[in-house]
């Protein structure tokens, strides 16, 4: 039988019974949604807060401070759509060069209209991620707004929040971190790791759904937030109609806007549950991440990710030589169910739970016969 080598958890994470498990979650939705009763939206809300509340187990989150979101990007600008008036107006927002696109796309063009200046940290010419150091000298008073990526999808370098976090304090700055790159391999606690609020997607290590991400915020800062993008769920009470009679919920419910997307919540509980039992996640990666590191030294490629176990998460991106054609080198991978991809001459390299020392060598083995 074939035994495909995956190398994909920093795009789309798998489990094994993955499709079996999900193709029942999803026909269990379709027969509550195709009942002719009046019992969908109870039960589909219902599953929505076990989304939810795995969740909330899996960062330390408090009660009623996280919602659901289709993904980061609308998930910022819900924030972003509600925060006090002079939280940015005139005030830099700060980000570094490595940030996960979409999220600086979004910022880019909101700029203008709400008052800030996007301040974007670069990447060192003799380096291939934004050093923390660089990051805080950026990072003055005027800040209003520092968005930080804990794990980057280009370098997996891994920050160091706590220091960042740390200064951001000292600033008065608002404080939010994409968890997307992560987030399932690598541990995180908001007991430990007091952002103001933080945004993620359940894909990549979790092997979630598209469409399933999430909004949390500190409790004490959510009645200060009225999201422009908002709408019957924004509501303590969504079948409210009264048109002149809305008011937001208490909790981060504020944070939904028209009707919700369900059916990937519902479509990522079993990957969450399977996530939950899981003890030896990390150590499997971090087995198979030396592996690459040392193949990829015996190769004599150039590693693109920080090698201290510390400072990066679960992928190994690697530079190929600029001769190789790298767009062609993934598809004869892929002709041998080798399944890599690649950022320019970035290889990124990402073992999970489907991923074993044999697909290593076999990936070896064939980058020395292709490369």
């Amino acid at each position: 039988m074939p035994d495909p080598a995956y190398f994909l958890y920093h795009s789309i994470g798998q489990y094994p019974g993955k499709s079996q498990e999900m193709a029942t979650a999803l026909s269990d939705f379709s027969n509550i949604w195709g009942m002719t009763d009046d019992g969908q939206w109870p039960s589909v809300l219902g599953q929505r807060q076990e989304f939810l509340s795995l969740w909330r187990d899996l960062i330390d989150a408090p009660e009623d401070t996280m919602t659901s979101a289709e993904n980061v990007t609308t998930a910022l600008y819900s924030i972003l759509g509600g925060l006090p008036v002079g939280q940015l107006r005139g005030k830099r927002v700060l980000i570094a060069a490595d940030c996960f696109p979409s999220l600086h796309f979004l910022l880019n063009g909101l700029a203008d209209r709400m008052g800030f200046t996007l301040h974007t940290v670069p990447i060192r010419d003799d380096a291939f991620w934004v050093h923390d150091d660089d990051l805080l000298e950026a990072w003055g008073k005027d800040v209003g707004l520092a968005l930080l990526t804990f794990v980057t999808s280009t370098s997996s370098h891994r920050c160091d929040l706590q220091r960042l976090i740390a200064h951001g304090r000292e600033m008065g700055s608002l404080i939010g971190v994409d968890l997307t790159q992560g987030i399932g391999i690598i541990p995180f606690s908001l007991n430990d790791f007091s952002a103001d609020f933080v945004i993620s997607t359940s894909l990549k290590w979790l092997c979630g759904t598209p469409g399933a991400g999430i909004i949390q915020m500190r409790k004490d800062l959510i009645h200060h937030v009225t999201p422009e993008l908002r709408g019957w769920f924004s509501q303590d009470n969504p079948f409210s109609w009264a048109l002149d009679a809305f008011d937001y919920a208490p909790d981060a419910r504020r944070f939904d806007h028209g009707t919700p997307s369900v059916l990937a919540c519902l479509g990522s509980i079993p990957a969450l549950r399977w996530h939950a039992g899981q003890s030896d996640l990390l150590s499997h990666n971090r087995a198979l991440t030396d592996l690459i590191i040392a193949d990829a030294d015996d190769a004599g490629l150039i590693i693109a990710t920080p090698r201290g176990e510390a400072h990066r998460g679960g992928s190994i991106m690697v530079q190929l030589p600029y001769v190789a054609d790298a767009q062609a080198l993934v598809r004869q991978l892929r002709d041998r169910q080798i399944y890599v991809d690649c950022r320019g001459q970035i290889l990124r390299l990402s073992p999970g739970a489907v991923t074993t020392a044999a697909h290593v060598s076999d990936l070896f083995q064939a980058l020395k016969t292709l490369v």
